[in-house]
């Protein structure tokens, strides 16, 4: 392959773990910033309850007011039937519903068990589709837990089977939310879910807590992932993760995925200048690389 899926969550996921909590409107700028740079997927909201997750309240209103352009889809997360309630109601074009694959995650992230998160998932998924939406479901702690600690990759196996038993998710995401995942887990894990859900296309979400996102992501192309989430800026992390610190930086992997010659068509410069905008409405400092070095050769 030569080209790959640039799938933007800092509306979501970039946003989730922050003290500053935006506006609506500034929310929307930064989905704005997204398209205009070229992004074809964006995680644009989350419908989960915003007495847990105050910084994603007002997912209907950002949904009412993003820009509507030919060839972008937006992303909804959801947990249960009543997120997608709103999520079919609010107008987005995907659902996202994820899966933890610890207990001890995920009651502490969703208040239920693994088999009943598995079970909610596939209710989610199959009423999306009715309604014509594409369904993701991402496996949470995939690559290992900050309270169960290293995770079996023949549990994430037997996750993915049951997920993908009857009617499928349209993509399966393997999420390493704590950042603890290194090459080799991406391929074993890779070929384990191509063999328990074959022709199911994979997405991969990473963080880059210990330095090892953008290997982890670029290993996951070669073993041909059809799509990479990425923030803009780096930021990121999970309020239910102790130490949980942002994603890979979109602009950063871009860079990385532009010099190996994979196509993403998404603005390098652009990404930065909206990593730029979103530290300073966020005041702090970007964590991304990109905009500090700049681009080479040099454009200018």
């Amino acid at each position: 392959m030569t080209s790959v899926q640039l799938v933007e969550v800092g509306p979501r996921d970039g946003l989730q773990n922050e003290q500053k909590i935006l506006t609506v409107d500034d929310k929307v700028e930064l989905i704005a910033r997204a398209v205009d740079a070229g992004v074809g997927r964006v995680e644009a909201v989350s419908f989960v309850n915003p007495k847990r997750v105050p910084q994603m309240a007002g997912a209907e209103e950002v949904m009412a007011q993003v820009p509507r352009t030919d060839g972008v889809s937006y992303i909804g997360l959801v947990l249960n039937r009543r997120g997608l309630e709103r999520a079919l109601t609010a107008g987005v074009d995907e659902v996202n519903a994820v899966v933890p694959a610890t207990e001890e995650f995920s009651r502490r992230n969703q208040g239920c068990s693994v088999d009943e998160g598995i079970a909610a998932a596939i209710d989610v998924v199959r009423d999306a589709k009715k309604a014509g939406l594409a369904t993701t479901v991402t496996v949470a702690v995939a690559f290992g837990c900050p309270f169960a600690g290293e995770v079996a990759p023949d549990l994430i196996g037997d996750i993915v089977a049951r997920l993908t038993d009857g009617e499928a998710p349209d993509e399966i995401a393997l999420a390493d939310t704590i950042g603890v995942g290194v090459p080799a887990q991406v391929r074993d894990l890779a070929e384990l879910t191509a063999a328990r859900a074959p022709g199911i296309p994979q997405r991969w979400h990473f963080h880059n807590t210990r330095n090892t996102g953008y290997a982890n992501a670029l290993t996951a192309f070669d073993a041909g992932a059809s799509a990479l989430d990425a923030s803009i800026g780096g930021f990121g992390g999970c309020p239910f993760a102790p130490a949980a610190t942002g994603n890979i930086a979109s602009e950063d992997l871009v860079y990385a995925l532009d010099r190996s010659g994979v196509t993403t068509g998404v603005d390098m410069g652009a990404l930065v200048e909206a990593a730029g905008w979103l530290g300073a409405a966020l005041e702090k400092e970007v964590p991304a690389l990109l905009g500090r070095a700049g681009g080479f050769p040099d454009a200018r």
